[in-house]
């Protein structure tokens, strides 16, 4: 077990960040509930551990050079379980001189009224799960302050790409519209809205997980075209598709009433403010330092298109 990487978490970005480790030629063990996992990728590993016993993490991490937390619990059950889940997984690798790289969103940031997102900007959160990210955020930064485990944190916007499709923009836009139907998404789609493309997220995490540089500090991945509106990707995806770009768009009330029989929708309510108004990411300071530069998004449709084409 010896200097391989772990990834907690086998969604669609723990998955591209085992795809992105097994590339480079590294060991790679990923861990969830089951120990199962569709279409796993070749040459990984897949082990089951429940992540909310600390002794369990400390088992399956075991002898790791970095570990990737990419896991989650149900959206409409955060303020209940995330706080216990981080601090299982900081417990589990304190001391052990692993490497704990955190993926998340951008949720504690709250309102911008149009200014882009930078690293800098204070915890402004008015959301019951923005306040969960600012809790889970500096919970784990203190941890590193305090010497018990090394964190870095890659933050990432609304993404798409590969095994995105429970995302706003995943299966309800690009499976509707390979199918010729309407893409299906929630509030404005004139406004600026920044996408993260799936293996970008990846890539930009493994180069975190490399880099003593980015130890104790909160970094934006890169984007590629952040100012582009959420139609505007739509006409992209359809053009690949050859379809016509037929766009739903859900306003608070449609998505208030679906929210009646849909928990995880209900939940998404509260965080409508980031696709009504400009919703901007600045990536600079990530590009700036280790010189990297997100997939262009034309490029990054044609290979989700041909991923959905493949996964209908």
């Amino acid at each position: 077990m010896s200097n391989k990487h772990v990834v907690l978490g086998t969604g669609a970005i723990g998955r591209a960040i085992a795809e992105e480790l097994a590339r480079r030629g590294e060991a790679v063990r990923m861990v969830n509930r089951t120990g199962q996992m569709e279409e796993a990728p070749e040459g990984v590993e897949i082990s089951a551990a429940d992540l909310f016993d600390a002794s369990r993490v400390r088992e399956v991490t075991r002898g790791a050079k970095v570990v990737y937390q990419a896991a989650q619990p149900h959206y409409n059950e955060w303020q209940e379980k995330f706080p216990a889940l981080q601090k299982s997984i900081i417990d589990g690798l304190a001391g052990n001189g692993t490497k704990l790289v955190l993926v998340e969103n951008l949720y504690m940031y709250g309102k911008m009224n149009g200014r882009p997102l930078s690293e800098d900007m204070p915890y402004n959160a008015h959301t019951r799960k923005g306040r969960v990210r600012v809790e889970l955020s500096k919970d784990a930064l203190s941890a590193h302050q305090d010497g018990k485990v090394r964190v870095t944190i890659g933050r990432g916007s609304d993404y798409f790409g590969p095994w995105g499709t429970g995302s706003s923009m995943g299966s309800t836009v690009f499976h509707r519209i390979l199918a010729g139907k309407a893409a299906q998404v929630a509030g404005s789609t004139r406004v600026p809205h920044t996408h993260t493309f799936i293996p970008d997220f990846a890539k930009a995490l493994v180069i975190l997980g490399e880099r003593p540089e980015a130890d104790g500090q909160a970094w934006h991945v890169p984007n590629d075209m952040p100012h582009i509106t959420q139609g505007e990707l739509i006409q992209m995806i359809a053009a690949e598709a050859g379809k016509t770009g037929k766009i739903q768009a859900a306003g608070k009330f449609t998505l208030s009433l679906l929210g009646m029989f849909i928990p995880e929708l209900k939940e998404s309510l509260e965080m409508l403010y980031e696709f009504e108004q400009p919703f901007v990411v600045d990536s600079s300071k990530f590009e700036k330092t280790f010189g990297m530069k997100a997939t262009p998004v034309r490029e990054a449709v044609c290979e989700t298109v041909a991923w959905y084409k493949k996964h209908p």
